[in-house]
């Protein structure tokens, strides 16, 4: 993962409080689990501010496999893509928990952001998700799969994840078939691949199935077999 400098921080920081002045007369949506807020195809021009819950973006090949492309959380934006003017959306946002929104027209975030001065952050945290998802294309197309779990571990706990006294914890609840969709690979596989890290302490999992990751033991053991 492309780490974020202290101007994109600051810039993400700065719209989420802009954001939250901006909807504070907003009505919060409120998602179910597993339902979708948009779905691939579907014509929607706005903004999404998420208040509190997660949200995966997935794009589905003809044949129905899944590929999870990136996971929202408490403070994100998604659906920005509206703003290059396709007429339709390219992949589907999923709650993956109960989870509560706010929704902006892309022309009144615009707006928002000049009027804030926020533009040039703005293409500039553009510029970092796009460096992300070339990151991981080049992932998927040169390593292999216990490499890429190893990898998305650590792509989670630098973006999700809290420190934690044993190191990073992701206080979320990711399955083993997200996690297969993530890296393009089986449920089988990354639960055994999951079981070795855990032999290895690479990972450990708490009693509310919250992950640990080791992300210095991860590392280095990733150096190692690469």
């Amino acid at each position: 993962m492309i780490q974020e400098n202290p101007t994109i921080i600051l810039f993400k920081s700065q719209l989420r409080d802009s954001l939250l002045k901006e909807t504070v007369s907003y009505q919060n949506i409120k998602i179910a689990k597993h339902d979708s807020i948009y779905n691939c195809g579907d014509s929607d021009n706005k903004i999404y501010f998420v208040e509190s819950g997660q949200v995966k973006l997935v794009i589905t090949s003809p044949e129905g496999k899944e590929c999870i492309l990136v996971i929202h959380t408490k403070g994100d934006i998604f659906g920005e893509l509206c703003l290059s003017g396709l007429s339709a959306r390219l992949e589907t946002a999923t709650a993956m928990e109960q989870t509560y929104l706010k929704q902006i027209p892309a022309a009144q975030f615009l707006m928002l952001l000049s009027n804030e001065s926020l533009l040039e952050s703005f293409i500039k945290y553009l510029a970092i998700r796009i460096a992300d998802q070339q990151q991981v294309i080049s992932t998927l197309v040169t390593v292999n799969s216990e490499q890429r779990l190893g990898k998305t571990l650590l792509q989670l706990a630098h973006s999700l994840g809290k420190q934690d006294p044993r190191s990073i914890l992701i206080a979320l609840k990711i399955s083993h078939e997200e996690l297969a969709a993530m890296i393009g690979t089986t449920r089988p596989r990354i639960s055994l691949f999951m079981r070795r890290f855990r032999n290895l302490g690479l990972i450990e999992t708490t009693k509310e199935h919250f992950l640990i990751v080791k992300e210095l033991k991860l590392t280095n053991y990733l150096a190692q077999i690469a």
